[in-house]
């Protein structure tokens, strides 16, 4: 069909932003032409490739891919990784187009510290898990918790993106330690490193200057941070001061 009925059909509630869209490729009439309009860094520009095999022209658009250069999200696609801060693509994919992008190796274990215009990309991970605490609540707690938590909810530790939770508990020490020993840092709506890992703001701390979360702190922690929104365990009590959501 024509490219103006695809993109009228998938107008919302189809759409929403370039990380969640689906991809579309339009098959042109004449069966000559597949062209990626919607998704093309995440699979179109791959699936119009794929077409090749029946005869079809791939018609790519994207910047990076139209000069033959890599871009950030396929070089992750590649690489079976994750893009943290997906805020960074638009600054390091122009830096691509200059040639002015470096990619970094770092083993672990290791401390990065990266500006806003650097993409992070790491090991792919599905679960956010939010933590809440009472005031002075020791790192064995904490931890017990979050194994506790992640065993009734059928998750193993790798699968772990990141550990979220509220700027208020940002001089927590037993939360800090427990996500430390775990490789990570805790988000605390500001970034969020886990196993080195860095996610973009979240909306956690505008709402604790407010002088508080709604409805606790780990589930909305966990869901400011989450890529798909899907509860998998609402907010749970741990022992006597500890809550965990996780979110998908």
């Amino acid at each position: 069909m024509s490219t103006g009925i695809a993109i009228r059909s998938a107008t919302p509630p189809h759409l929403h932003d370039k990380w969640t869209d689906p991809c579309l490729v339009v098959v042109s009439p004449d069966f000559r032409y597949a062209i990626p309009v919607l998704g093309g860094h995440h699979g179109g520009n791959a699936m119009a490739k794929r077409l090749e095999e029946f005869g079809l022209h791939p018609v790519i658009t994207t910047a990076t891919e139209t000069r033959h250069l890599p871009s950030v999200e396929s070089t992750a696609a590649e690489r079976g990784l994750e893009i943290i801060n997906k805020d960074s693509t638009r600054t390091v994919n122009a830096g691509i187009l200059d040639g002015k992008v470096a990619i970094h190796l770092i083993a672990s274990s290791a401390i990065a510290i990266a500006s806003p215009g650097v993409s992070v990309l790491l090991k792919k991970g599905e679960y956010i898990v939010g933590i809440g605490c009472r005031r002075g609540t020791k790192k064995e707690e904490i931890l017990h918790a979050l194994a506790s938590a992640c065993a009734d909810a059928g998750i193993a530790r790798e699968y772990v993106l990141a550990y979220a939770t509220a700027e208020i508990k940002k001089d927590e020490a037993g939360l800090i330690q427990a996500v430390r020993e775990l490789n990570g840092e805790p988000d605390r709506g500001g970034r969020c490193v886990h196993q080195g890992r860095t996610s973009p703001p979240s909306p956690s701390r505008a709402l604790d200057k407010l002088g508080g979360l709604p409805g606790g702190v780990a589930e909305p922690a966990a869901l400011a941070l989450s890529k798909r929104k899907e509860i998998i365990m609402k907010k749970q009590a741990y022992g006597g001061g500890v809550t965990v959501a996780i979110i998908r």
